[in-house]
């Protein structure tokens, strides 16, 4: 089995593939000041809850694919890596790790591991082109052409962000659950915060990638939307332009990195 770690600024999604398959998957608060003893202490209490893992970890586990945007956190996991799997083939995503994603960006070393892995398996699910839209600590669109390269992106501020500045800034206003009202006219304060926040949100999505495929393709039709990200489910009904839902993009990303690196070596 390929156990997989997408650690993001806010959240880290780990992931256990059998195969092509996705068999357990699991969400924790991404904690930059954890030890690498600290972390594997968790992996093995989350893996050792799954029948098909139980306590035998190292003869179930044959591989292990990690990417991260907080470098206190790669670092750690790389010594999780060294001191606790290190019979086991690891490949963390870094300058030098074979994606099969050509960069055409100013500088290809600012962009975001998590996003190429991301345009990695959207070509590979969809084919390009292609805008990915993840809804994450940052709402980010990346776009990838019909040749499988990655263009560019935006980057805009995160569903989350934007609930706890309004608390934070707003005299009267206080943080609030994340759900859709049950109208675009609140009628309480709260109700109002909500819908100015999915609709807001599904307004720029549509705005933002309406734009991009435009610049991405002749015919803007030809590009697919694909969705990813904790709080993508928030959107999915109030866009136009979302095409797929792939909430395990970034994984079968790793995955596939993984494949590219070790497998076919």
């Amino acid at each position: 089995m390929l156990l997989t770690i997408d650690v993001g600024n806010t959240h880290t999604v780990l992931g256990l593939f059998d195969g092509e398959e996705i068999v357990e998957h699991w969400r924790i608060a991404t904690e930059a000041r954890r030890t690498a003893d600290e972390l594997a202490v968790l992996l093995h209490g989350l893996m050792g809850m799954h029948p098909l893992l139980g306590e035998e970890l190292g003869d179930n586990i044959e591989g292990i694919a990690i990417c991260s945007t907080v470098p206190s956190v790669l670092h750690e996991l790389r010594e999780v890596t060294r001191r606790y799997y290190g019979d086991i083939p690891a490949v963390l995503v870094e300058p030098g790790v074979k994606t099969g994603v050509p960069i055409l960006m100013d500088n290809p070393k600012e962009v975001g591991a998590d996003r190429i892995i991301n345009a990695l398996a959207a070509v590979e699910l969809y084919g390009g082109p292609c805008v990915v839209v993840d809804f994450g600590t940052a709402t980010t669109f990346d776009a990838v052409s019909a040749r499988g390269e990655y263009v560019g992106g935006v980057i805009a501020p995160g569903i989350e962000i934007s609930v706890d500045a309004l608390g934070m800034r707003g005299a009267q206003l206080r943080k609030i659950e994340i759900a859709r009202p049950r109208s675009v006219i609140g009628k309480n304060t709260v109700e109002a915060m909500q819908a100015g926040i999915v609709y807001g949100f599904a307004g720029q999505v549509d705005g933002v990638v309406n734009r991009m495929a435009a610049e991405l393709a002749d015919d803007p039709e030809d590009v697919t939307v694909i969705a990813t990200g904790g709080l993508a489910p928030m959107v999915l009904g109030e866009s136009t332009v979302i095409d797929e839902h792939e909430p395990w993009l970034t994984l079968i990303g790793l995955r596939l990195v993984y494949e590219r690196n070790v497998d076919r070596n």
